[in-house]
């Protein structure tokens, strides 16, 4: 009997007995041979709701957020380990060497990524502090804040089978940080290929208990158990991502419902990258990449290639040509650009929007459906051809509004600007869009009025092409989603993509209160001075801890020596008669770096000690104009302290606050050192 692919529930692996009348074949994509069934027949999906509730939530958020990001940093290099052997499963859903370094290194990637921001941008505790203070009366004894904390549920994931590591990972990786135990459900087709990535998430042991679960098959009986606190991440097709948008749990348990879904991206040639220009050449070459890497099955594919009408006829020669050139056949062959589809299903599929959007209103100038038969029929695989459609009318509905979700692309004139962000918006809300263009004026007005469209818009030329990572890349760093059609969701986006699976709280309270509960002192809460505090480890340092320091008198000899030592002769510094006539000056003052400066004088501890080094000011703001004859005196308090997870140190944020003999704020700013944990 043809193997049933397990699942991974409340901290074991399932498999249903026999064949279950629900069990769905599936086929190497390059060649036909069943590979497997899959179905989640048996699965206790009370008992998936209780473990990860019972023992996922507990045991991950008893990290810290560092913790967390080293978790991840292990993991991907785990992972990297083994992705050779990913590889050979990657084949069998007729993806190209080529293609799965996109999905399997790419998607491992995104760990190394969410690995550092949690520990370069989120504190070494379990609340992340979003945004400043708001001061909420007139003395400041009562203050507000934004806290993000890790929200008590669960997140299900509902990925595509277009890439069955990168889109799994790329989500598992933000939730993870957030203190989300996660359900993956993969797309049938590319399942084995999540699970192979899955079975070694699990065995490294690095995943605390109840982290991560996974339903090969039938995922729709955990919706009953999912409330307020909980989240659906769906990537797939529009149709789908509506349905799920009315789950009853959404609809009335307010189970928050992230969708990113198919959409028909553009790219647009702009009118000065006519023939013979790189812009031209970099256009074609990106439409081309857009229809074969994945065999165009990518959310992110150019679907409606924009051209100005001069330039429609090179464009379309230009296309053939290239694509004339692409390796088509057996994903394990290096010269082979241009693999099968993931099944006969998807196949179909293809062929038969092509077909309607034909019909509507296009015609073939490469490929199609007799072009696709002959492929399928002498390489025995899922295969279509590459196909490029061009619009009888730009504006014929079926090429704005019908996706054939493979290696097929239509070609659209445009004749006018106007007419260009037009076409452009019909897609209503896309993923991602691209202009390839030299002109400035022409790129500036263009993407500026098809942003509100589209989730991201890469802007292509000759001056960043090398480094360029193309149309269709996703980058961890930056969002990925897009309104309308596209789903109206976004993921990643660096901190963003952790945001998502928090919960923002606004905290109303004391000085003191926002202190202890923030993890950050605030100004008014309270100073402990004693110890010079530059004298203690992170064993020892507390927020609060302070130093008071003595006072100086700035003179007039100070600033002169000042502006001729440095070179700063600015005239406010300088010259009195220039200064005086300035509004903002009372006569000579000094210099704010001066200011910064002896502030430094009287706040550092000469001796050696705990504090390593001193790497950066934040925040410097200039407030009271010093005057030759005033007095200025420093309070240090440590703010944040921040315990490396990896290393024998810290890092340490200051307030610094410098004042005059009147009381009067002079300069306000962080100091940022790093301090020995013992």
């Amino acid at each position: 009997m043809t193997e049933i692919l397990s699942s991974y529930v409340a901290g074991d692996w399932h498999t249903p007995n026999g064949k279950p009348d629900s069990a769905r074949a599936v086929h190497d994509a390059t060649n036909g041979q069943l590979l497997h069934h899959v179905s989640s027949a048996g699965v206790d999906f009370a008992a998936v709701d209780e473990y990860a509730r019972g023992t996922g939530i507990p045991e991950l958020q008893k990290l810290t957020f560092h913790q967390r990001g080293v978790i991840l940093k292990k993991l991907g290099a785990y992972l990297m380990e083994r992705a050779k052997d990913y590889h050979e499963i990657s084949f069998t859903t007729g993806t190209t060497k080529r293609d799965g370094f996109v999905d399997i290194e790419g998607g491992i990637g995104t760990l190394f990524t969410y690995s550092g921001v949690a520990r370069r941008q989120m504190p070494n505790s379990t609340v992340h502090l979003d945004g400043g203070v708001e001061r909420l009366s007139k003395t400041g004894t009562f203050l507000g804040r934004h806290i993000l904390t890790s929200r008590q549920g669960l997140a299900v994931q509902i990925n595509a089978f277009n890439f069955p590591v990168w889109g799994m990972l790329e989500k598992f990786g933000p939730m993870f940080v957030a203190g989300i135990p996660v359900v993956v459900k993969p797309a049938t087709d590319t399942a084995h290929l999540t699970r192979a990535v899955v079975a070694d998430m699990i065995g490294s042991g690095l995943l605390p208990a109840g982290s991560i679960q996974l339903i090969s098959g039938d995922v729709t009986p955990l919706f009953d158990y999912l409330a307020e606190q909980d989240a659906i991440a769906f990537t797939g097709s529009a149709a789908t991502a509506k349905r799920l948008g009315g789950l009853e749990c959404v609809r009335d348990r307010g189970t928050r419902f992230f969708a990113e879904a198919d959409s028909l991206n553009f790219s647009l040639l702009g009118p000065d990258a006519g023939p013979g220009t790189e812009e031209f050449d970099l256009f074609v070459s990106g439409v081309v990449a857009e229809m074969t890497v994945k065999a165009g099955q990518k959310c992110t594919a150019i679907r409606r290639a924009l051209v100005p009408e001069q330039h429609a006829e090179a464009v379309a020669e230009a296309l053939v040509a290239k694509l004339s050139t692409q390796g088509v056949g057996n994903p394990r062959e290096k010269s082979t650009r241009l693999g099968p589809v993931v099944s006969n299903r998807q196949r179909d599929d293809v062929l038969d929007a092509i077909d309607t959007i034909t019909s509507a209103g296009a015609h073939v100038l490469t490929g199609g459906r007799e072009a696709s038969d002959e492929l399928a029929k002498d390489l025995g695989g899922a295969y279509v051809a590459a196909t490029v459609l061009q619009a009888d009318d730009p504006w014929v509905d079926a090429v704005h509004d019908i996706e054939a979700f493979g290696p097929v692309a239509s070609l659209i004139t445009y004749s006018s600007t106007a007419e260009a962000v037009a076409l452009a918006a019909r897609g209503r809300g896309s993923l991602v869009g691209s202009v390839v263009t030299h002109d400035r004026e022409f790129a500036t007005e263009f993407v500026c009025q098809v942003a509100p469209w589209h989730g991201r818009i890469l802007v292509l030329d000759r001056d960043d092409a090398e480094e360029s990572t193309g149309h269709g890349s996703p980058l961890p760093t930056l969002i990925h989603g897009g309104p309308g059609r596209a789903g109206g969701g976004e993921e990643l986006g660096g901190l963003r993509g952790v945001e998502h699976f928090m919960q923002r709280t606004a905290i109303q309270a004391s000085p003191d209160m926002l202190t202890a509960i923030g993890g950050e002192w605030v100004a008014g809460a309270e100073r402990h001075v004693g110890q010079h505090p530059f004298t203690k480890s992170l064993a020892d340092l507390r927020l609060g801890d302070a130093l008071e320091s003595e006072w100086r008198t700035v003179s007039l000899e100070d600033i002169s020596h000042f502006a001729e030592f440095t070179g700063d002769t600015f005239y406010a510094h300088t010259d009195e008669e220039a200064a005086a006539a300035n509004p903002f000056f009372p006569g000579r003052v000094a210099h704010g770096y001066l200011i910064v400066s002896f502030a430094a004088g009287l706040f550092v501890q000469p001796d050696p000690g705990p504090v390593l080094a001193n790497y950066g000011l934040e925040g410097l703001t200039f407030i009271t104009p010093v005057s030759p004859g005033d007095s200025l005196k420093v309070t240090l308090t440590a703010k944040r302290i921040t315990p490396r997870e990896t290393d024998e140190y810290g890092e340490v944020r200051w307030d610094a606050a410098v004042v005059n003999q009147n009381d009067e704020p002079v300069a306000n700013y962080d100091v940022l050192t790093l301090v020995a944990k013992e």
